[in-house]
């Protein structure tokens, strides 16, 4: 809802729009909390990365909704410098994310290959459209949406492979 009212850009929605942006930053600072003990027993140095990373965009999140409720031209355009950030920040978290997932068997194989995937094709995506080498090129983000989608509802449904979860004493490879 918060992309659908924030890509329409329409000043009449601003308030739900930032509303649904600072909720969904705080949503994603929350799944790096409720995620870091399951990720941490797999590589702690990794786990904190992805950690701070995925504060990090939650932070940003925010602050483009803050900014859209702000809705001047100046803060539209520092709002969109900030997404733009976003998306490399959101890659680099995804790398790490689905690296743990990779390792640590919690998730089937083809779920964690497919969103490692899915994330660098949305960094080279970015790089092209960065470097003005490519545009238009939005359908090229549907395999991280789609794996994002099927994640959750992996996670909701099935839940974490019960027999990969490590306790916090337990080390993995990394």
């Amino acid at each position: 809802m918060a992309y659908a009212i924030l890509g329409a850009n329409n000043p009449d929605a601003k308030l739900m729009g930032m509303m649904l942006e600072v909720i969904s930053g705080c949503a994603v600072i929350a799944t790096a909390v409720l995620m870091f003990p399951y990720l941490k027993p797999y590589g702690k140095k990794s786990s904190l990365a992805y950690y701070s990373l995925k504060g990090l965009e939650g932070i940003l999140m925010i602050v483009a909704g803050l900014l859209f409720l702000i809705h001047t031209r100046e803060f539209l355009a520092i709002r969109d410098k900030i997404y733009l950030f976003h998306g490399y920040v959101f890659a680099a978290a995804a790398l790490v994310f689905y690296g743990l997932l990779l390792i640590s068997k919690l998730l089937p194989v083809w779920l964690s290959v497919w969103g490692m995937g899915a994330t660098i094709l949305l960094i080279i995506v970015n790089l092209l459209e960065t470097a003005g080498i490519a545009s238009g090129t939005q359908i090229l983000y549907l395999p991280i949406i789609l794996n994002e989608v099927v994640l959750a509802i992996w996670l909701m449904a099935k839940g974490f492979n019960a027999h990969a979860i490590k306790r916090e004493g337990e080390r993995g490879p990394f």
